[in-house]
């Protein structure tokens, strides 16, 4: 009789333990973000979003999304990231869009998201870049915004915690778009990177900049973290760089569009010094699944 029920309670743990195992390998993902996270700039774009918001479906998270379904575990997916969205654009409409964070649910356990550079100008410091000078003032103007994005974003993954608690929340970083070396290969480039469009100077104070975004980020996910959201950061600078040996300007075959995307037919300068499909295959790497 004993052995008879001690059979039978381990069927029953058996029975209850199955529905949990599954329902952990079933991965519901959101993607919210700006335009590295929509794909600007890597082409086949989604119906309706050529010229606003410029979703790709060769963006990391489409990508991520490829691979949970291939593993059959993706029950849900819905990508919401749209070009030149800032913090504070995630939580109202945007490009006659809904708000990105209506889009995530009690049940959403996987979000990737990259936000932040349009909370500094970040684009309009890259024209300055091209278009004049960005040595010295605009450098330290940008840098010194970098605590408050750092802030914004702090407060983004907060507000995403308390709209899906159980979620594990990935911040995908944006990496150097340019070479950090004085010397330029003697190689095919872009015209992007001749002497008097990015010199030297520019390309090593830009990538100042670079390096404090990642920081930002860095320190905002460690602050998120400490307030109990399940975050964590990819940052393009590990294993030991997503872009190492691919940056405009370092060779010819760069994982990030430059003055390619101002010729005919191409997304214009919204795609300049943003990933190509190649640089967002890199990205979806970084993201562990």
């Amino acid at each position: 009789m004993k052995r008879s029920i001690a059979v039978l309670l381990t069927a029953l743990v058996t029975l209850g333990a199955a529905p949990a195992a599954e329902a952990t390998s079933s991965t519901s993902l959101v993607v919210l973000g700006d335009s590295y996270a929509s794909g600007t700039g890597a082409g086949s774009y989604q119906d309706g979003t050529a010229g606003n918001c410029w979703r790709s479906d060769n963006s990391y998270g489409e990508q991520v999304a490829a691979r949970l379904r291939a593993a059959g575990r993706l029950s849900s997916f819905t990508n919401v990231s749209c070009s030149g969205a800032a913090t504070a654009d995630l939580t109202r409409r945007f490009k006659e869009r809904p708000a990105q964070l209506d889009a995530l649910k009690r049940s959403t356990n996987l979000v990737l998201l990259t936000v932040g550079t349009n909370d500094i100008d970040y684009a309009a410091y890259g024209g300055t870049c091209v278009q004049a000078d960005c040595t010295g003032a605009p450098t330290e103007a940008i840098l010194a915004k970098l605590p408050q994005m750092a802030g914004n974003v702090t407060g983004l993954l907060t507000e995403i915690h308390k709209r899906s608690p159980h979620a594990r929340v990935v911040v995908v970083g944006y990496g150097r778009q340019v070479s950090s070396s004085d010397e330029l290969p003697a190689i095919p480039l872009d015209p992007i990177c001749g002497e008097a469009v990015l010199s030297a100077a520019e390309r090593r104070e830009g990538n100042q900049v670079t390096d404090g975004i990642d920081a930002a980020l860095r320190h905002a996910v460690a602050k998120a973290r400490f307030r109990g959201v399940n975050a964590e950061y990819a940052s393009p600078f590990s294993r030991p760089g997503t872009f190492d040996g691919h940056a405009l300007c370092e060779a010819d075959t760069p994982f990030l569009r430059g003055f390619d995307a101002l010729a005919p037919g191409q997304e214009g300068q919204e795609a300049v010094f943003h990933p190509n499909q190649r640089g967002q295959t890199a990205l979806s790497s970084l993201v562990r699944i």
